[in-house]
């Protein structure tokens, strides 16, 4: 039972809030409020973002001598670098990603060469299908794939998301070319670690600023699921867009360098 003292006390909160409320500026909301996705939706809770990065384009085909194919070479054409964000790093059939980066080298008509950069997020669990529909239509009979560790991680959690989603699955009959260990055959030992972030750094002069850790990406998109903030999501954008340019530059470093080198072993 309400007693009036208690509504005495109801009608004073009440009209503290509204006063506090008409004083807060139009428009203004806690960064906490912000729901915006980066991109546009092409499908019912999917979202492409796209981007132009200036570069000139490799003419001849590129060696690779340093994935150890000695007298094999790939039209830079061909190639298209991908990286994936997930659910977590476990991999199995519980793990999606949530986020599908690719970049290639492109003529556009506007911009001019470069590498266009593609960006799929799902912002709802039923958009999964729609969205690996669409990588499979960036992917042709001569697709070369590229990836930092994506023959052991990205590629094979992808084909588990086609096969459960009942689709075809279109990586198997591309041919594949995993920069990580051919990194680590030609830098292995100089510093820390092998990570993507500390190559670029050391050899591609790229230093990342506000970049958010890989690892922070799956509490981000469960946190928006769960009505939270879209700030973070929009920093995971960012952090996937700076992967997948690092693997083209990457990859042109490896290809212009002769593989023989002192420290080049096994991985």
């Amino acid at each position: 039972m309400i007693t009036p003292r208690n509504v005495g006390d109801l009608q004073r909160l009440l009209a503290t809030r509204q006063r506090v409320q008409a004083t807060a500026p139009p428009g203004i909301h806690n960064a906490s409020d912000r729901r915006d996705l980066p991109g546009d939706e092409i499908a019912p809770g999917l979202w492409l973002q796209q981007a132009h990065v200036p570069m000139a384009i490799p003419a001849a085909p590129l060696p690779l001598d340093f994935a150890r194919r000695p007298e094999a070479t790939v039209e830079a054409a061909r190639l298209l670098f991908f990286d994936t964000e997930t659910t977590g790093l476990a991999g199995g059939t519980g793990t999606r990603a949530f986020m599908i980066g690719a970049a290639d080298w492109h003529h556009d008509p506007v911009h001019g060469p470069g590498l266009r950069v593609r960006q799929l997020l799902m912002a709802t669990l039923g958009a999964e299908s729609a969205m690996l529909q669409t990588f499979a239509g960036w992917l042709a009979a001569d697709t070369v794939l590229s990836s930092f560790n994506g023959r052991s991680y990205d590629a094979p959690l992808l084909k588990t998301r086609y096969r459960l989603a009942r689709l075809p699955e279109p990586l198997s009959a591309c041919d594949h070319i995993d920069l990580l260990h051919p990194s680590r055959r030609r830098w292995k030992g100089l510093w820390e670690n092998c990570r993507l972030g500390t190559i670029e750094r050391n050899v591609l002069g790229i230093v990342r600023e506000d970049d958010l850790p890989g690892s922070q990406a799956p509490g981000a998109w469960l946190d928006y699921l769960r009505g939270g903030s879209s700030d973070l999501l929009h920093r995971v954008a960012a952090h996937n867009h700076q992967d997948v340019v690092t693997l083209a530059l990457l990859l042109r470093q490896l290809a212009s360098v002769p593989a023989s080198l002192p420290n080049d072993g096994k991985p």
